[in-house]
Order: structure tokens, then C-alpha cells, then sequence
């Protein structure tokens, strides 16, 4: 049952790097075994993550890495602005964002597109550069994009029920 949900998992994801065929061999040779239950976590949320991503994407007719710079680089740094403005009680930091993003937009409105691509291959290369601490693309894209941000929504919402 694991290794039909990793090998649909895999194949929708389109796995291309080293480690991501070097996964798939695995999945194949079932070399997989009980104690791989963290990397089938780390797999199962990156890839819940990425199709959602793909279905945002699909149903607003842009494509996955304009949805990602969008989710990740306005929307969740946005929601954090309101939650911080709420805690000092001053709207400051989020008129601040959305005129940033307005000037962002406005002045790559011709190659929004190509600029959301160029900024979406940095944030990979960042992501990669945690091989160095052992974390392969996969880990450190959950443990940045999903636990980081959640840990931040925790401390802010806590912020906010004690600011009251």
C-alpha cells in the first residue's frame, strides 16, 4: 500500500534530480523499508503541497511557479502583516507590503511570468544549499515552506490572544 502511494506520488511529481531518481529506483527495487516512515512523511507533505500548488495554479490559469512565488512571497508574508498589525494595534506593516507587491506587479506586469520563474529557481537554489546540513530538496522544502511558516503562524497567533 506504501509503495503504490510513493510510486503515484513520484510519478506525479515528475521526479528529475539525482536523489529523486535515485528515490525512484528505490521505490522500484522496494528498498524502502519501515524505517523510511520520515522520508514517506517528508514525500507525503511536499507532496500534498506541490498538487495543491498545481491545482491553485491550473484553476487561475498560471503556472506552478508563478502560484508558488504568489502563495509564498504575498500571500503568507501578507497574512502575517495583518496578524502583526493586529498585535501593535497600528495597520503598518501590512500598507507596507501590499504597495511593495503593487510596485512588484505593476513593474513586471510585461514578464510577470518570466520573473516569477527566475525568482522561483533562487528559492531552489537556496533550498539546495541545505545538502549541506544532510537535507536532501524534499526536506528542506517541507521544513522551510510548511514547518518555518507554521511556527510562525504559532507565535503570532499566540501574540494575538495575549495582546487582548
Amino acid at each position: 500500500m506504501i509503495m503504490i502511494r510513493l510510486e503515484l506520488l513520484s510519478m506525479s511529481l515528475k521526479l528529475v534530480s539525482k536523489e529523486q531518481i535515485m528515490l525512484k529506483k528505490q521505490i522500484r527495487m522496494k528498498k524502502l523499508k519501515a524505517s523510511s516512515i520520515p522520508v514517506l512523511t517528508i514525500l507525503g507533505v511536499f507532496g500534498a503541497v506541490a498538487l495543491a500548488l498545481k491545482v491553485m495554479a491550473k484553476a487561475l490559469h498560471m503556472t506552478y511557479n508563478e502560484i508558488n512565488i504568489i502563495v509564498y512571497y504575498l500571500i503568507i508574508p501578507l497574512s502575517w502583516c495583518i496578524m502583526l498589525d493586529y498585535i501593535i494595534g497600528l495597520p503598518i506593516t501590512t500598507p507596507i507590503w501590499i504597495l511593495l507587491w503593487i510596485y512588484i506587479i505593476w513593474s513586471k506586469r510585461k514578464f510577470f511570468k518570466d520573473w516569477c520563474d527566475a525568482a522561483f529557481k533562487l528559492s531552489v537554489d537556496f533550498l539546495l544549499k541545505f545538502k549541506r546540513i544532510g537535507w536532501n530538496y524534499w526536506k528542506a522544502s517541507v521544513i522551510i515552506c510548511v514547518v518555518v511558516p507554521l511556527i510562525i503562524y504559532a507565535v503570532l497567533i499566540i501574540l494575538m490572544v495575549n495582546s487582548n
